[in-house]
């Protein structure tokens, strides 16, 4: 079977990288905390006592402006049931549109948001008679499902109770197939992707123009047509929604020209790499310092799942809110994604112009992914790099040891050294040790303590054989070239045929007689003692 990189670099017609899917949050920076509700309604309202009553009427009067606004332009008001999907009924109903652009229908769903609330106070002496205070409750959210002449389908979503949070949900793929439209360029789509392009040069350049000015250009311009919770007098006092971001997915689509041989190649994928979601394997494609003990752990779970939604696999690497998947996506392409739930996650903040910047981290990990993927599935070294290892050798007048195959130190070293193969900052000698003291122990039941000086003596026999660097003026090292495909090679070839090979064939083999290799080696055994008997060589 071909490897992932002869199938990536022949078999695959269009590659993108693009956003995917934007969820963004829409707020009033000015009226976030109760004493900005405060002032809000006693200053600039001009009511003596700020009472939650204002805040009702300001409400009922931002739903009768939005029904009026669907009975003027003739828009059905949906109100969704508990167990529907919203987004099958947005297709439903935007098979039946056939307009160019407008308010396809509003959705209406009592969902939890975080509101202001109010208690009374008893004290006599205080001006202010309520004191307002943050809380989740349950309110009517009212989705306007629009179709933008340059986004396509989306929904801006409105709360129904102060301070009006909105939510935004666009998708970069269907903003691109506007601009290629636009422009009269042929294209072929694979639901929300593509499938071809007849310039796909212009298509992956169109991609990574799209930036929050072209998110910013969409909000402002539905906000004037839609109702409004705040008068153009709030507005004119700087009482504006601004954009942040909720959600972001960052897609790599590799469409192949043979489906089957994607296929194969994914699930292969899957069987090589379902330790990604380890801690250490999480931390270094995210690039970030993953605490799982002392004062502060870090928050969230790191795992790897492997979900098979009917026949497709999907393969899931989890990190906090965030996670990374890989999926091949309707039989077509394979579709490498990196969802940052919260920008947090990745140390980013969360206002909109961060978007350029969040989307260069999700390249980032899903090409460190690949990477990793490519090097673990084609791992080969030639014959005299393998001799070459297991002798001693000199290098600057340096006597360097030799790395042997078999031998339960070097193979727990070189084990150890594939979890810290996509690090970008390097590992440290404590930081490889111990998961070198952990695979001894599965390696060598009988294995004694593994000693600073050892992982010393270890490091520097790798440094010389080339298999790792050292950082400048640091005590961290790199990997080489080299070092990542013998850290595979020898991994996988010894845990994969080695060690399973001798439980089969061994004097007590765990497999029942009627194995075929245990059978074979038998014969093999048979035949060689017979020779031996003949030449009268026998003990």
């Amino acid at each position: 079977m071909a490897n992932i990189n002869t199938i990536l670099r022949d078999h695959v017609s269009l590659q993108l990288e693009c956003i995917d899917r934007l969820y963004l949050h829409g707020y009033v920076p000015a009226l976030q905390r109760p004493n900005q509700l405060a002032y809000f309604l006693n200053v600039h309202k001009g009511f003596p006592i700020p009472s939650p009553a204002l805040l009702r009427q300001m409400s009922d009067r931002f739903v009768a402006s939005i029904r009026a606004f669907a009975r003027r332009h003739r828009i059905p008001i949906v109100h969704f049931d508990r167990d529907e999907r919203k987004d099958d009924v947005a297709k439903r109903r935007l098979a039946r549109f056939h307009r160019q652009e407008g308010v396809v229908f509003i959705g209406v769903a009592q969902e939890r948001c975080s509101t202001f609330r109010a208690y009374k106070r008893r004290d006599p002496k205080d001006p202010f008679i309520f004191r307002f205070y943050r809380g989740e409750v349950m309110v009517n959210h009212y989705y306007f499902y629009v179709l933008d002449r340059d986004w396509g389908p989306g929904f801006i979503k409105f709360a129904s109770y102060a301070p009006f949070g909105v939510r935004l949900c666009l998708n970069g793929h269907e903003w691109l197939k506007r601009q290629l439209t636009r422009r009269g360029i042929p294209f072929q789509p694979l639901d929300n992707g593509f499938r071809s392009c007849s310039h796909p040069r212009l298509l992956q350049r169109l991609a990574d123009q799209l930036g929050p000015h072209d998110v910013e250009r969409f909000f402002r311009r539905w906000l004037a047509k839609l109702p409004h919770p705040f008068s153009p007098a709030d507005r004119a006092a700087n009482y504006r929604y601004w954009l942040s971001v909720r959600q972001m997915e960052f897609s790599l689509t590799q469409v192949f020209d043979r489906p089957v041989a994607g296929r194969q190649l994914f699930e292969e994928l899957i069987r090589d790499n379902l330790d990604l979601g380890r801690p250490d394997r999480i931390q270094l494609l995210f690039n970030r310092r993953v605490h799982l003990a002392g004062r502060h752990p870090t928050p969230g779970s790191f795992r790897t799942r492997v979900v098979h939604s009917g026949v497709i696999p999907k393969l899931s690497l989890e990190y906090k809110s965030s996670r990374v998947k890989q999926y091949f996506k309707l039989d077509r392409a394979l579709r490498t994604e990196t969802v940052i739930n919260d920008p947090y996650d990745v140390g980013v903040g969360r206002r909109l112009s961060n978007l350029p910047y969040l989307r260069t981290i999700a390249r980032n990990i899903n090409h460190r992914l690949l990477a990793t993927e490519r090097t673990s599935h084609n791992c080969i070294i030639a014959p005299p790099t393998f001799e070459s290892l297991h002798a001693p050798a000199q290098k600057d007048g340096q006597h360097v040891p030799a790395l042997r195959f078999g031998d339960p130190r070097v193979m727990a070293l070189l084990a150890a050294l594939c979890l810290h193969l996509p690090t970008p900052n390097g590992f440290t000698n404590q930081a490889l040790r111990s998961y070198v003291a952990h695979f001894r122990r599965q390696f060598a039941s009988h294995s004694a303590d593994y000693t600073r000086a050892q992982m010393t003596y270890d490091l520097r026999r790798l440094r010389l054989r080339g298999l790792i660097d050292r950082i400048p003026k640091k005590n961290r090292y790199l990997p080489t070239s080299l070092g990542r495909r013998v850290a595979f090679f020898f991994t996988k070839t010894y845990s994969r045929i080695l060690r399973p090979a001798l439980a089969r064939t061994g004097p007590s083999p765990t497999q029942p007689t009627t194995d075929p290799l245990a059978t074979t080696w038998r014969r093999l055994e048979s035949q060689i003692d017979h020779l031996v008997t003949e030449a009268r060589m026998a003990a």
